[in-house]
C-alpha cells in the first residue's frame, strides 16, 4: 500500500509529510495539519505515468467501496453475486486428478447459513457464452448508449462546483490556521485571560477540525465522480470499438463492460453494466 500510494513514482512529492516535534531529541510524528504541506509536480523523472498512477488510486478506492476482500486471480472474481444471500461466487474445481476436471463457480456462503442458498453453480463457458449473448443484446441499440453514456460522463467530469468549495474551504483553513497561530503567540507575549483565552482557541480549533473534514469528504466526492467517469469511459470506449460479430470472449472486454453479474435461482443470470444497463440471460 506504501508503493502503491506513494506519489513519487509517478514524478511528483509531497514535502513535509512529517515534521520533527523536538530539535533537541530529533522526534518525527506525521504531519496532521500541524505544519503547512506543498505538493510538487514533475519534481523528478517518473516511474509511471501519472494517468495510470491516478487509474491506481482510483481502482483502490473502489475495492474499498465493495468492503470485501477480492482478488484478481480470474476475470470472474468480485464480479458474481449470489442473488440469494449477496455473496460473491467463488471458484471450485472438480475431479481435479481425472480427465474430466472442470472449474465452476458458486455462491462462497452457499453452506455458511442455516438453510444453504439455492443459486445453481456455473461453468466457465457458460458464464463467456451468456456475457457473449448479452453484449450482442446490448449493441442493438448501441449509439443510442454510447450518445447517453457521453452526456452521463460530462456530468460526472463536471467538478465546477466541488473545486469552488474546496477553493473557499482551503482558504478558510489557511485563515483559522493564522488566527490560531496568532493567538498562540499573544498569549505567550502578552498575559490574556486564560478563560477567554482557552474558549477562542476552542472556538477556532472547532471550526479548522469542521473545515478538515469537509475538505476530506469533498476530495473523495471528487475522486468517486472521477472513478465513475473513468469507468464509463474506459465502457463507452471498448463498446464504441465493438463491430465484428459473433464476438470471442476476452478478458479486457469484460472487465470493460461488466459490473457485476447477479445469479438467481430460478436460472436467471443478470448483467449490469457500467453504464447501470441491466441484459437477464437465461441458464
Amino acid at each position: 500500500m506504501a508503493i502503491l500510494t506513494n506519489e513519487k513514482y509517478k514524478g511528483s512529492a509531497l514535502l513535509q509529510k512529517k515534521f520533527t516535534t523536538n530539535f533537541l531529541t530529533k522526534k518525527m510524528k506525521p504531519n496532521e495539519g500541524e505544519v503547512p504541506q506543498f505538493y510538487v509536480e514533475n519534481s523528478h523523472p517518473a516511474i509511471i505515468c501519472p494517468e495510470e498512477w491516478d487509474r491506481v488510486q482510483n481502482e483502490m478506492l473502489r475495492r474499498k467501496a465493495t468492503g470485501r476482500h477480492q482478488n484478481s486471480l480470474s476475470p470472474f472474481s468480485a464480479k458474481l453475486i449470489c442473488g440469494d444471500c449477496g455473496e460473491y461466487y467463488g471458484s471450485k474445481v472438480w475431479h481435479s486428478n481425472s480427465k474430466y476436471r472442470r472449474t465452476i463457480w458458486q455462491c462462497n456462503g452457499k453452506f455458511k447459513g442455516v438453510e444453504k442458498c439455492r443459486t445453481p453453480h456455473l461453468y466457465e463457458d457458460d458464464i463467456k457464452a451468456m456475457f457473449l449473448k448479452a453484449v450482442s443484446e446490448l449493441m442493438i441499440d448501441r449509439e443510442a448508449l454510447i450518445d447517453d453514456g457521453r452526456v452521463l460522463h460530462t456530468a460526472f467530469t463536471d467538478f465546477n462546483a466541488i473545486d469552488k468549495e474546496v477553493a473557499e474551504i482551503t482558504s478558510e483553513i489557511d485563515v483559522l490556521s493564522g488566527l490560531v497561530q496568532k493567538l498562540v503567540d499573544e498569549n505567550a507575549s502578552t498575559t490574556l485571560d486564560q478563560t477567554e483565552y482557552r474558549s477562542r482557541y476552542d472556538g477556532y480549533i472547532d471550526r479548522y477540525d469542521k473545515a478538515k473534514k469537509r475538505l476530506a469528504a469533498l476530495q473523495e466526492q471528487r475522486q468517486l465522480q472521477e472513478l465513475k467517469g473513468d469507468i464509463l469511459s474506459g465502457f463507452l470506449f471498448e463498446l464504441g470499438e465493438l463491430y465484428d460479430l459473433p464476438m470471442v470472449f476476452k478478458d479486457e472486454i469484460w472487465n470493460a463492460l461488466v459490473d457485476h453479474v447477479t445469479v438467481h435461482e430460478d436460472g436467471r443470470v443478470v448483467f449490469t453494466f457500467k453504464n447501470g444497463t441491466e441484459v437477464t440471460e437465461m441458464l
